[in-house]
């Protein structure tokens, strides 16, 4: 599954509804000199260095997106692997997070699956690992390190232990990526009041599985400092919530919404277990989970604004058949 991703999302052709702008980027970098590529202050250095390399070396983006559908396949395998049904967390990931995101958003959904490394090293109580995975996702787009102070609830029982590290990897962040970051989000989000369609029913989706778990989290069987966990990143997705009411910028809320999908695949992936018998197959929940998954993807192939920049889906070797 792992290596299917890489090919599917890595070497699709013209697929996403900011392919161009992708290739532009490819363009610019082609007369670049490898010292002027930018710092940590004012680019995601990862991906520009991708690009830098593909443009000298005539790799191309499939060469790009490949690197990046690495990193997104293997974080997203991890974070399945850790759930009790695997596979259902895989399909609960596809109509979103695996085809809108990874194959739209190339920076952020790399930086999402560094993310999902890091939530999982976060609920193994490795901070530090949790620290790298973060910090690679912002070399790529720097709202991963939106979820640094999740560092602070890796273990309830070291409360101060862990708000020291905490403060920690906050001046690290403030020492390398200085101010710079915070203003440019402010001016483009925030400032410039970018509206993103469909971003009140992207909010939604999370703030469902938000609402499930918050109201039965005793159904879910996990470990009390898990539970506490994911008690904050529901919070969060209500907080969204509550945000886009007020907001005039829906982009804003709509890209850091995309850090808190991984909610979705944990808790509808938990959802037979939680709602049905216990030790027991709980074959109408799965059903009802995977039928919801493929509402939400025949919804947004067939009413989103943007679906036709993913129709058809091309494959990279096989381009010859569309054309």
């Amino acid at each position: 599954m792992f290596f299917l991703l890489v090919l599917m999302v890595g070497l699709r052709h013209k697929v996403g509804g900011d392919w161009g702008t992708y290739l532009d980027k490819i363009n610019e970098q082609r007369y670049t000199p490898f010292p002027q590529l930018g710092n940590l202050s004012n680019s995601e250095p990862s991906y520009i260095l991708l690009n830098w390399i593909a443009a000298h070396y005539g790799l191309d983006v499939y060469f790009v997106n490949a690197v990046c559908a690495l990193f997104f396949a293997w974080g997203l395998i991890e974070f399945c692997r850790r759930q009790p049904r695997p596979w259902l967390a895989m399909v609960v990931a596809v109509p979103y997070l695996l085809v809108v995101v990874s194959m739209g958003y190339t920076r952020q959904g790399v930086a999402i699956g560094l993310a999902m490394l890091g939530m999982v090293a976060l609920v193994d109580r490795k901070i530090m690992r949790f620290a790298l995975f973060l910090f690679l996702g912002a070399t790529f787009h720097k709202s991963c390190l939106l979820l640094i102070p999740l560092a602070a609830l890796a273990n309830p029982q070291k409360k101060l232990w862990n708000i020291f590290w905490t403060l920690i990897l906050l001046v690290l962040v403030s020492v390398l990526f200085s101010d710079t970051f915070i203003e440019r989000y402010k001016y483009s989000y925030l400032e410039r009041t970018y509206q993103s369609s469909g971003a009140s029913i992207r909010v939604a989706m999370n703030t469902v599985p938000a609402l499930l778990f918050l109201f039965f989290r005793n159904r879910f069987i996990l470990p009390k400092s898990d539970q506490i966990f994911w008690v904050w990143i529901s919070i969060m997705a209500l907080a969204l919530q509550v945000w886009l009411l007020f907001s005039t910028s829906t982009t804003a809320i709509d890209r850091i919404a995309l850090f808190v999908i991984p909610l979705q695949l944990f808790v509808f992936s938990r959802f037979p277990d939680a709602f049905g018998r216990l030790d027991g197959n709980n074959t109408a929940l799965v059903i009802v989970v995977v039928l919801y998954s493929a509402l939400v993807l025949f919804v947004w192939l067939f009413f989103a604004s943007h679906a036709a920049g993913w129709l058809p889906y091309q494959f990279y070797p096989l381009v010859w058949l569309f054309e």
